[in-house]
């Protein structure tokens, strides 16, 4: 072939243009059920039981926030440590739950400290080097 030939044959060919057909590009357009059923099926697969109860849960983020959940539904599966939270969640600074974080704390001190004296009234024998003889005494003297 000579290049006059190939130069007109390259001049023929048309990509684009007047007359060539357009090509649409399709969007796929993801919505949020889809992950939802996506997600759903992989729980499935855990078997989660649910956990009755449970009036509200607190997560706390590293930046100091804290998701709030009224009423949720709790699942867990244990045996691949995984806990399922469900509900409408709110957003909180840790500001605000830091009052009831307090009076949690001393509810908990206070218990703690009534369990610590109760354990003090009870009577805790001395140790003794040689159980055997002091044993021995004992059934002597009943």
């Amino acid at each position: 072939m000579n290049a006059d030939k190939l130069a007109k044959m390259q001049a023929q060919v048309r990509i684009g243009g007047k007359g060539s057909p357009r090509r649409k590009m399709k969007k796929v357009h993801k919505s949020a059920t889809n992950d939802d059923k996506k997600l759903k099926s992989a729980l499935n697969k855990l078997k989660p039981h649910p956990i009755q109860s449970i009036d509200e849960v607190n997560m706390v983020r590293e930046d100091g926030s804290v998701l709030h959940f009224r009423s949720p539904k709790v699942q867990a599966a244990v045996q691949y440590n995984t806990f399922v939270i469900e509900g409408p969640a709110e957003e909180k600074s840790a500001e605000s739950n830091l009052e009831m974080l307090q009076k949690l704390n001393a509810s908990l001190s206070q218990a703690s400290q009534n369990v610590a004296t109760e354990a003090d009234d009870e009577e805790i024998p001395a140790l003794v080097e040689d159980f055997e003889a002091e044993t021995e005494k004992a059934t002597d003297e009943q």
